[in-house]
């Protein structure tokens, strides 16, 4: 009996059944490949993935990394133009790349219409609460060093350097945490060898021209 149940084993090993529904995305064996049984780990022979919902990973900027619980993204697809899928952040590393200086996400997007192909590359945006006591400033008033960051402001009889905290980069704009007040008037394109209390002279306006001035002019 026991020999006969050893035999039964072995033949079920000749029906492979999944272990959830899914779809067949990779077939490493075909009819009449020898099976290695033995020992070894051998080779895989399927791979299967459910597709009905896709787990996307997303590498966070340091700034953003306080994300509120089930935050909602929308994701983009190069193959999908102008068609936006929302997806529910589910959890986070709850550690920074010390490299990258990121935070990585997981958030998953119903794929039940199976639209979407797992391995795909795509773009995921976020809606994040902005800081009423933040400012932006233009990116080419801004000096980089290699201690920090300072955003000259000038008056009209001195110059001065203030040392600010740097907060989200924006392209064109960098948002400021401290170290600035909204009154104070910045210099664009300061040159990297400017100093505090280095004398400038504020360029006045340029006078609106009236049709009459323009029409001498010409």
């Amino acid at each position: 009996m026991a020999n006969v149940s050893r035999l039964r084993e072995l033949e079920s090993f000749k029906r492979v059944v999944a272990p959830f529904d899914g779809v067949i995305t990779a077939r490493n064996t075909d009819i009449g490949a020898l099976i290695n049984a033995g020992q070894s780990a051998g080779s895989e022979l399927f791979r299967l993935a459910d597709t009905r919902k896709l787990r996307i990973y997303v590498q966070v900027p340091e700034p953003m990394r306080r994300l509120p619980s089930r935050a909602r993204g929308t994701t983009e697809f190069s193959e999908q133009q102008g068609k936006a899928y929302p997806a529910t952040l589910v959890r986070t590393s709850n550690a920074l790349d010390p490299g990258l200086r990121t935070l990585q996400v997981e958030l998953q997007l119903d794929n039940a219409e199976r639209e979407l192909f797992p391995g795909a590359y795509a773009e995921v945006h976020f809606k994040a609460r902005g800081n009423a006591q933040s400012l932006r400033l233009p990116a080419n008033t801004v000096c980089s060093e290699p201690l920090g960051c300072r955003s000259p402001s000038s008056t009209p009889a001195a110059h001065s350097t203030e040392e600010h905290r740097e907060g989200r980069d924006f392209g064109n704009t960098i948002e400021v945490l401290s170290g600035l007040d909204a009154d104070d008037a910045v210099v664009i394109n300061p040159p990297d060898s400017i100093v505090s209390g280095a004398l400038v002279r504020v360029a006045a306006p340029p006078p609106a021209q009236t049709p009459t001035s323009r029409a001498k002019a010409s």
